[in-house]
């Protein structure tokens, strides 16, 4: 399994307990961003686009552990910025695995080396490593020369000093699902427990507006690339999420599956879109007019959608919603392989370069010097 039977099991009881309590809206993942400073500027994020005195903001370990607790969540993700920048996050995440939560710290790993020695191997702690593709690919998205080589250096270190390690790859338009199988499998030889992948959303403040995918093409794409798969590889995702990708599968978004707090609060109505802020996880809950929001619903900034923070709990609640939900997610979990014929002509067709010329190499003057000073720190 690419996840420890105790969350597996974790997860499912959670869920379980939620269905059977009658509760309609419940989180599987708290998305919990303690500050938005990053040390890359890459051009497909929309998460780093603010002022310098936002930047300089910080969540507190108190505001942290108190926002986990109100949602009341499993598992715990920490995005960014870069977490990492954090002063404090070593503090954040042992307070969190003492809380018995499922941690993935989401991290560049340009940090993660020298930082490692910050934290305790545990079963509650993953560090999820942000890597686009192979080499080229993941310096060219990313917008730093170099990246790649570092951030697998910090892997390699990270599983040696016998940490989880599981990837999050972000996909967009131009992408060759011959690299990104190939990609796999220089994954799986590095150690890594399991590998997430997903489309990029449109954010409108990203500087690269040219190369997100529209939902027909990120399914083509998946196709491509998740179809005829090789038994060595290991995915972190619901096997209903994947099938979803894949075009073989409909669901609606989840937006309230994964929260995400942050200096400004409980975000409206989720971790891609800024419709305002709420003060308590309840209040998120009972005054957000979920009906807004989904492919379903007509928003526009929600018509090529089909990331995890909106479809990942759909697929973990579809499976523990029926006995037929869990016996078709059992069934993709033991025949995993999805033989497809089409998907491997797809694979041979031409592929249209997405490697212009970049929109920014390299961090901010600002980010290197701070990034700097973290490393020596």
């Amino acid at each position: 399994m690419a996840v420890p039977v105790s969350q597996a099991w974790t997860v499912a009881t959670y869920i379980l307990k939620q269905k059977l309590s009658g509760r309609k809206r419940f989180p599987l993942v708290t998305m919990l961003e303690p500050l938005f400073r990053c040390n890359l500027a890459c051009a497909g994020c929309g998460k780093i686009q603010y002022p310098a005195h936002i930047l300089k903001q910080e969540l507190s370990p108190e505001e942290c552990f108190r926002a986990v607790e109100e949602a009341g969540a499993p598992m715990v993700s920490i995005p960014g910025g870069e977490p990492l920048l954090h002063p404090q996050i070593a503090e954040i995440v042992a307070g969190l695995v003492e809380r018995k939560k499922y941690v993935y710290m989401c991290t560049n790993a340009l940090l993660l080396k020298e930082k490692l020695h910050l934290f305790k191997p545990s079963k509650y702690l993953s560090f999820s490593v942000h890597l686009d593709g192979q080499r080229e690919h993941h310096d060219f998205s990313v917008c730093r020369e170099g990246g790649y080589d570092i951030a697998v250096e910090g892997i390699k270190a990270a599983v040696a000093a016998g940490f989880r390690v599981t990837t999050n790859t972000t996909l967009f338009d131009g992408a060759d699902p011959n690299s990104v199988r190939a990609f796999f499998d220089e994954l799986m030889q590095l150690g890594v427990e399991g590998m997430m992948v997903a489309p990029g959303y449109t954010y409108e403040k990203a500087p690269d507006q040219k190369h997100f995918l529209g939902r027909a093409r990120s399914r083509r794409l998946f196709r491509a690339i998740l179809s005829n798969r090789k038994q060595a590889w290991k995915f972190n995702a619901s096997p209903m999420y994947m099938e979803f990708l894949m075009g073989k599968r409909e669901f609606t978004c989840t937006p309230w599956g994964m929260p995400a707090y942050s200096v400004f609060g409980w975000q409206k109505p989720c971790y891609l879109l800024q419709d305002g802020y709420a003060d308590t996880f309840n209040e998120l809950i009972e005054t957000t007019d979920w009906n807004n929001y989904g492919t379903e619903s007509g928003n526009p900034k929600c018509a090529n959608c089909m990331v995890h923070s909106g479809y990942e709990a759909s697929g973990a609640y579809y499976t523990f919603s029926s006995w037929k939900g869990f016996a078709e997610t059992a069934m993709a979990t033991l025949f995993s392989k999805y033989e497809d014929r089409g998907a491997l002509d797809l694979l041979n067709e031409p592929i249209k370069p997405a490697h212009a010329p970049l929109v920014q190499i390299g961090a901010s003057a600002e980010a290197r010097a701070e990034q700097k000073h973290e490393t020596v720190a």
